[in-house]
């Protein structure tokens, strides 16, 4: 695959002086009516020099929100997922199969390659293909696995425990072999818990065998400090590593993209900031409601701006490819 070339020196300077990201060429585009497959667009992501946004989603709206904003990818947080869709915390009370369908709602309602969460495969290594496959049909371009026990518990909480090493490494092994019996390319993202469960030798040790099994990002979870994201960026230096900016007080330090580029990392989820700002904006409206006044203007979209977010007037367009006059209604 031919690399895009790097962005001109100003622009990344200026990107520099102002501590933000270096500016990043796109990455590239299928011929028109052509869309590229989502593993292929996460693999040319990750070829891009730089460092790499990536907001967490939980449904297709907020999905569509990321796209909008111009992100290159996405996540889907389970903690956020389990939150909006049964109300309740991310403790292992999520199914597979709840997690894939709402992945497949949120595949189909973007373009961008979307990697998916996971959690521990749902099971020993056999259930770890199935879930592999499953989410290859549902359109993820990669899927984060981690090494918890079940019932898993959500990162940055207490009573995180992990399984043997062997039994982590064959769960990235199982998955490498799902993959390739799917005649697939899914970005297999690797995660260790075993930092907080253990000790930061171990996580180290457990990146190690997941690079070396086969997987294409490493990912630990709660790094205490830049020393041990520094030391953990060291590790099998040609596999990209993933930085976890928990927003709200989470145990790893928060740095900005320049930064978290100059330690080393290839791609930064932000987990909770769209439910984070979501439960903040309902709660206020609520509040307004109860009151008995309606949210002011400058809280909300318009109505206008709503249709148009939710695609109403793409509808409206299609629509109009096949409009008969058969019908009387409202002009």
């Amino acid at each position: 695959m031919e690399k895009s070339p790097p962005p001109p020196a100003a622009a990344k300077d200026a990107g520099r002086s102002s501590g933000q990201a270096t500016i990043l060429p796109q990455p590239p585009q299928a011929c028109l009516g052509e869309r590229i497959h989502p593993a292929k667009a996460l693999r040319q992501i990750l070829e891009l020099p730089g460092v790499h946004l990536g907001p967490a989603c939980y449904d297709g709206l907020s999905a569509k929100l990321i796209e909008r904003a111009g992100f290159q990818y996405c996540f889907t947080s389970g903690f956020s997922i389990s939150a909006a869709r049964l109300g309740l915390p991310d403790t292992g009370l999520i199914s597979y199969g709840e997690m894939m369908d709402q992945g497949q709602q949120i595949t189909q309602a973007v373009s961008i390659p979307v990697i998916g969460d996971g959690d521990n495969g749902y099971g020993n290594a056999i259930n770890v293909k199935r879930t592999i496959k499953g989410y290859i049909k549902a359109g993820f371009a990669g899927i984060l696995l981690e090494d918890q026990v079940s019932p898993k518990a959500c990162g940055h909480t207490r009573g995180r425990k992990v399984v043997s090493r062997e039994e982590a490494v064959m769960r990235i092994k199982a998955a490498v072999d799902a993959r390739k019996e799917s005649g697939s390319d899914i970005v297999i993202v690797a995660r260790t818990d075993s930092r907080q469960a253990l000790s930061f030798e171990e996580s180290l040790w457990r990146t190690r065998a997941f690079a070396d099994a086969g997987a294409d990002v490493l990912f630990i979870d709660a790094l205490a400090s830049k020393e041990e994201m520094k030391a953990f960026c060291e590790v099998s230096p040609l596999v990209p590593k993933l930085a976890n900016m928990l927003e709200g007080g989470g145990k790893t330090p928060i740095f900005t993209p320049l930064e978290l580029e100059e330690i080393g990392y290839k791609l930064v989820v932000y987990p909770l900031s769209l439910m984070g700002v979501s439960i903040q904006a309902m709660q206020d409206a609520l509040i307004a409601l109860k009151g008995g006044r309606i949210p002011p203007p400058g809280s909300m979209p318009t109505f206008e701006e709503i249709k148009e977010i939710v695609g109403f007037n793409s509808y409206y367009e299609e629509e109009k490819r096949y409009a008969a006059s058969t019908e009387v209604g409202d002009i």
